[in-house]
């Protein structure tokens, strides 16, 4: 802004100059460049952030829906859709189905608490599926949801009594069909957060506890005998180097 004194002593002041504006609008032109520069830089951090934080969240929620259903597994065959008897827990080293206790029914409805659930990888996704019945019908299919996205591999093995890792379940040569296995190691790599392994123990493996024996005639009974401890997995391979 400019200002001149006219011959009669009288001081005018006058607007701005072209100059002053044009630098006034280049100087605000820069501060609000950067401002938005660092706005911008907040919201895509703020939306990566929020990318990985779904990313985790959905990581999470399928690791730990897969070790629940594995720790519930029983030994509860099926028929499958033309009647044909389905072992209770069937695996091969990329697909996995079993029945589980624990189908929560908070309406009291008429069915059953197991339930028959499905494990696979399917176009880069981890999926569950279930089935509404345990025996099936020549028409049932089960509800397919995916659980995990950007999966590059999901690989099983089974664990037997005789601490033998197999990638199929029931082995060919096992006696008995309906036995879950002692446990399930499973391997899940994703293209976020690498590769994860997980070795689940089936609580349904277990030995059960032995009954108390008869009272003796004399009428004293014998102590029960302790509830036998859970065998523990052998190490992992590669644990001892």
């Amino acid at each position: 802004m400019s200002s001149y004194t006219s011959g009669k002593g009288k001081k005018y002041i006058t607007g701005f100059t072209l100059i002053e504006i044009l630098v006034t609008l280049v100087v605000f032109s820069i501060m609000v460049s950067l401002a938005y520069g660092g706005l911008n830089a907040i919201a895509r951090m703020r939306t990566q952030l929020a990318q990985q934080e779904d990313a985790f969240r959905d990581l999470v929620r399928a690791v730990s829906t897969l070790d629940r259903d594995l720790r519930e597994a029983l030994a509860r065959p099926v028929s499958g859709n033309v009647g044909q008897a389905l072992p209770a827990f069937a695996g091969t080293a990329g697909t996995l189905e079993f029945t589980r206790l624990g189908f929560a029914n908070p309406q009291a409805e008429q069915r059953s608490n197991l339930e028959r659930v499905l494990y696979e990888l399917d176009d880069h996704a981890l999926k569950r599926g279930r089935f509404l019945v345990l025996d099936r019908a020549p028409n049932t299919a089960p509800e397919i949801s995916a659980l995990l996205g950007g999966v590059d591999d999901f690989r099983l093995r089974y664990l037997d009594s005789g601490n033998r890792w197999s990638d199929t379940w029931p082995p060919l040569d096992a006696a008995v069909q309906d036995t879950p296995p002692r446990a399930v190691e499973w391997h899940l790599v994703t293209r976020d957060y690498g590769e994860i392994v997980r070795v689940i123990e089936l609580v349904s493996a277990w030995p059960r506890p032995l009954l108390p024996p008869p009272p003796s005639p004399g009428g004293s009974a014998s102590p029960p005998p302790s509830s036998p401890v859970p065998p523990q997995l052998p190490p992992p391979p590669g644990a001892g180097k």
